[in-house]
């Protein structure tokens, strides 16, 4: 009867052992065989047949249980570290969006679709006015009017040496000169604003306001062209050294530095000029408008390339007006800031 309880008492202690020690799949044969020495073992203890050889296969039993049971606890640990891992990233991102409290909510057009850019908002798209006056032109009178312009002029000639009739490319290049000037007098005068303690009369954001413009035409050009890797290079040289000339520039006469960009202007809309001529006579593709593009401008859905190229012409002829006119302002002995920036003049 002793004999029967203590074989009972070893299996279910061994069997107990089994459930809590050996879980996994992988160590199904290991928890058998440490289940019969087990038993067996105990089995024969109880049974008061203990030597010193069943003292040590019963040893052996309890270092292999706890060997098996410490290998199967490394492996659920490593299994479950990743997830762990994972779920606490999660967690951290949630905690920083929400801790910040950024809005990150969808933006909708007027008519409930969904806003699909993040470069510029609905309420920054507008309307270009097709009526400006395109062939408004600076006579250079004085001797910096004159380096200005032949300044641009000279400009000219190795750009028509180097895109020839490629006005899609041609474009792509000049945006990339065209919105830095807005971004270098932005600076300037922001950092003239905080050294004087006074106002700008809003002429650094009309100069940034100008600068994005002009970079939105860089986007949208994109769209239509695929420059080669000798343009994008020659980008990186000549935005280099026009930037650090203009700044220079700018630090030293901004009303020398404001007429370049206005007769640059010029040359921007007779560049569109011969560019509309080249679509109209079918030289080049009269592809339909970028989706960037007629959003931008809020375009007609059956747009096309013609019509983009249309309001990018209106944009400069305001660049260029905007220019004449801060370069004028310096030239009477006034500072930008006495007179009100043209803010939102497109």
């Amino acid at each position: 009867m002793m004999r029967q309880g203590g074989s009972r008492l070893a299996g279910s202690t061994a069997a107990v052992l089994g459930a809590r020690l050996f879980s996994h799949s992988a160590t199904a044969g290991a928890t058998a065989r440490g289940l019969a020495n087990g038993k067996s073992v105990l089995a024969g203890i109880m049974n008061g047949n203990a030597t010193s050889g069943s003292g040590k296969g019963w040893i052996a039993g309890v270092r292999n249980f706890s060997a098996v049971a410490q290998q199967q606890q490394q492996q659920v640990v490593e299994n479950v570290k990743p997830s762990v891992t994972v779920a606490e990233n999660a967690k951290e991102k949630k905690e920083i969006v929400s801790y910040w409290g950024v809005p990150s909510g969808k933006v909708v057009k007027k008519d409930g679709t969904e806003w699909r850019w993040t470069c510029f908002r609905p309420w920054e798209a507008y309307q270009a006015d097709l009526s400006i006056d395109l062939n408004k032109h600076h006579v250079p009178a004085t001797f910096m009017d004159k380096l200005a312009y032949w300044t641009v002029k000279s400009l000219r000639w190795p750009t028509d040496l180097f895109f020839q009739r490629r006005y899609g490319c041609r474009a792509m290049m000049l945006e990339t000169v065209a919105a830095v000037p807005g971004m270098v007098g932005g600076l300037l005068l922001h950092c003239k604003s905080l050294r004087r303690f006074e106002h700008s009369g809003g002429w650094i954001k009309a100069l940034l306001e100008e600068a994005e413009n002009e970079r939105m035409h860089l986007m949208t050009f994109m769209e239509v062209s695929n420059p080669r890797w000798y343009e994008r290079a020659l980008v990186f040289t000549v935005q280099g050294i026009f930037f650090n000339a203009y700044f220079l520039g700018y630090m030293i006469s901004p009303k020398f530095a404001h007429r370049v960009v206005g007769y640059l202007e010029e040359e921007a809309i007779h560049s569109y000029t011969e560019f509309l001529k080249e679509l109209d006579k079918g030289t080049i593709e009269n592809v339909p408008a970028p989706a960037i593009a007629i959003d931008y401008w809020q375009l007609p859905q059956n747009s096309t390339l013609r019509d983009v190229v249309m309001v990018v012409r209106a944009d400069e002829a305001h660049h260029r007006d905007v220019n004449h006119f801060a370069s004028d302002i310096h030239y009477q002995g006034r500072e930008l800031r006495e007179s009100p920036a043209p803010l939102g003049y497109h």
